[in-house]
């Protein structure tokens, strides 16, 4: 690492979320719109890093952050409906094109595949279009055979650990809504949710939209009987405590399916809900906007040399490292900033922010930028289990 890494250390009291009066958090379900979109963008761009490596021996220039889900129209009922419109999912970027294999191919394959292994409705609920095409002379020349691999943007990543309980709430009934067991016992529950909590003082709300299948349905009193019974479901498993909605627009009074959330696929794409690359979850699987975050979206980016991925999944490591290893520290927030054209692993500025006592504040910050040093010296690392898929990106 160059020598002239800026590291910057502060320090506040312990417990970086304790002094917050209020507190919002989020996370987007694999089926939501913006999630499929950073799930294939993020499958495409796997699958382009083992094709170079494959062909050339090393990865090439290539970005695929950029997707767009284009919703189609359904018409749900009682028992099972139809699917007027399929829903249109394009995937946009730059690549480095491959001797033989087609990056068309290639895209379209590995979309396909993402969303057979992730998603249970039928893959012919979706068309897939590669919009991908020959990248930037200028950028390539960042990823040029060299061992030193050069930032190809002037970017920043942000993380920060441990989660509060507001956020762990929500991720414990995400994984619950997650598993095939919740669908095994409530086969009518889409693929499609989204989690929304809220904190003011002690008072916990959470909101859940939860995407109904419509052949799992008999009809509007099944519907709401199911809905209760998931909701109970998530409650004991979970044992959140406060308010806990699901599918707060349902009108109670409905007497057909209209005013109810049910759907054919069990994804609210089928009738209109567009998606988009970067719109859903960071790193650590959430929305937080009153905590340190960056808006750079991970997903489909280089896994090499764009510090739009690498240093957001750095500084959400980095930070949960500070929490474990240094003594005294009760919470910490990083930011690490680049210089595009430099090398990855030496970016211009690591901002770390410790929650400590004053009084194990200088042996902290010494340990913390030690470490910081180790993780950023280890970058190589990063990139292996990123394209081995071992690291979550949204």
């Amino acid at each position: 690492m160059a020598p002239d890494t800026r590291f910057v250390v502060t320090r506040r009291d312990p417990g970086l979320t304790g002094g917050m009066a209020v507190e919002i958090c989020e996370h987007k379900g694999v089926g939501h719109p913006d999630s499929i979109c950073d799930g294939v963008a993020e499958a495409v761009s796997r699958a382009l890093c083992r094709a170079y490596l494959s062909a050339y021996g090393a990865v090439q220039h290539y970005n695929v952050d950029k997707a767009l889900l284009v919703g189609g129209e359904s018409a749900p009922r009682f028992g099972g409906g139809r699917l007027i419109v399929p829903l249109r999912l394009i995937v946009c970027g730059r690549a480095t094109a491959l001797p033989d294999v087609a990056i068309e191919d290639l895209v379209r394959a590995a979309a396909l595949d993402y969303l057979r292994a992730h998603l249970r409705c039928n893959p012919a609920t979706f068309t897939v279009e590669s919009a991908v095409r020959s990248g930037s002379p200028n950028l390539r020349r960042v990823i040029d055979g060299t061992a030193v691999h050069l930032a190809n943007d002037t970017s920043f990543g942000a993380g920060y650990a441990p989660y509060s309980r507001l956020e762990r709430t929500v991720l414990d009934i995400a994984e619950v809504l997650r598993l095939d067991d919740f669908r095994r016992v409530f086969p009518a529950a889409g693929d499609d949710y989204k989690i929304m909590g809220a904190r003011v003082g002690d008072d916990i709300r959470v909101t859940v939209a939860l995407a109904l299948v419509d052949r799992a349905v008999e009809n509007v009193a099944h519907y709401f009987d199911v809905k209760q019974a998931m909701r109970e479901h998530v409650r004991a498993a979970t044992g959140v405590s406060g308010a806990l909605v699901f599918n707060a627009l349902d009108d109670p009074a409905a007497r057909d399916e209209s005013g109810l959330y049910l759907t054919v696929t069990g994804l609210s794409a089928e009738h209109g809900d567009d998606g988009q690359v970067g719109r859903g979850n960071r790193v650590n699987g959430l929305i937080t906007p009153l905590r340190t975050m960056s808006l750079e979206a991970s997903a489909g980016k280089n896994a090499i040399v764009h510090v739009g991925k690498l240093y957001n999944v750095l500084a959400l490591e980095l930070a949960r490292a500070l929490c474990m290893d240094v003594p005294g520290v009760a919470g910490a927030a990083v930011q690490v900033l680049s210089t595009i054209g430099q090398p990855v692993e030496s970016p211009a500025l690591v901002v770390l922010e410790l929650a400590a006592a004053e009084s194990v504040f200088e042996a902290a910050r010494e340990r913390a930028v030690a470490i910081a040093r180790e993780r950023l010296a280890d970058v190589g690392g990063l990139t292996e289990r990123l394209i081995q898929g071992a690291v979550r990106v949204f």
